[in-house]
């Protein structure tokens, strides 16, 4: 008697669910508002600015020397503006974002009922993060591109093309002040990174979209507080929003790397703790 083998199951390909994936969340609604709101911020720094300052735009003259001169040298400066608006978003909005992505990713999806729909494509559970996590990143760095790319045609519209002066008062060249933009872009994508691989740990562990905002966004009020209290200064070190302001570091000629290089190795360490809990939870979920 022949025995009947069950046919095997065909699991769809992780490139197809990416694509499925990002479609989903750049056709979303939400999604484009948040962009949206994302790349105005820029705009309105730079109006701002030159409304409270209107000799800044005009004077081409190099910004100030230290960080706490960061805004006004927003407006004086086509290197400044893009790198004043991640700086600031950084240390609320745009985590705010990463937490929304994370969120909408699994716990979302969760309370929709359509995280089971991937489950029975089927999708092992690995395959499913990896393409969540992905979809998360793809967002963030859309989103830190967003800031820096309407910054830098915000600037060019007050101050044109002339103005590519540095804290330290250099001017540098076109392709030298377009990569100084381009690297803060990627340090504050591997910091977002982070703080979405903790959003999609908190996501796998609930159903409710807004326990997973409101815990991250409580996360990053409560380690700021810390970093400003010395008497925890032994603890300093291991919190990831302590080393955000580095990121004026770049508008510095030379670049000073050690803290930019810390704050990598930091952010680095968060995802890889992030996206462990999150397929962990995962793996031993039920259903």
């Amino acid at each position: 008697m022949d025995v009947m083998t069950k046919p095997a199951r065909r699991t769809a390909p992780a490139s197809r669910l990416v694509r499925a994936e990002l479609r989903w969340i750049f056709r979303r609604p939400r999604t484009l508002a948040v962009l949206g709101l994302l790349a105005l911020i820029p705009v309105i720094m730079g109006i701002a600015l030159t409304v409270a300052d209107p000799t800044a735009a005009s004077s081409g003259g190099p910004p100030g020397n230290d960080g706490g001169n960061l805004l006004p040298a927003a407006a004086a400066s086509v290197l400044v503006l893009p790198i004043a608006a991640l700086t600031m978003t950084l240390q609320m909005l745009l985590p705010l974002a990463a937490a929304m992505s994370g969120a909408d990713a699994l716990a979302g999806e969760t309370s929709t009922g359509t995280l089971r729909g991937w489950l029975l494509a089927p999708v092992g559970r690995a395959k499913l993060l990896l393409v969540k996590a992905l979809g998360v990143a793809t967002f963030t760095l859309a989103a830190a591109a967003v800031i820096a790319a309407t910054g830098i045609l915000t600037a060019l519209v007050i101050n044109g093309d002339g103005t590519l002066s540095t804290l330290s008062g250099t001017t540098l060249s076109i392709p030298d002040a377009v990569g100084r933009v381009a690297l803060a872009v990627g340090w504050v994508t591997l910091q977002l990174w982070a703080v979405g691989a903790i959003a999609l740990a908190i996501s796998a562990f609930t159903e409710h979209p807004m326990v997973v905002l409101a815990s991250v966004l409580g996360g990053v009020i409560v380690f700021t507080v810390l970093g400003s209290l010395d008497a925890l200064s032994w603890l300093h070190p291991f919190l990831l929003t302590e080393v955000w302001w580095s990121l004026v570091d770049v508008l510095r000629d030379p670049v000073p790397a050690a803290d930019l290089i810390d704050g990598g190795l930091k952010a680095a360490c968060y995802l890889a703790i992030g996206l462990s809990l999150a397929y962990a939870r995962l793996v031993s979920k039920d259903g």
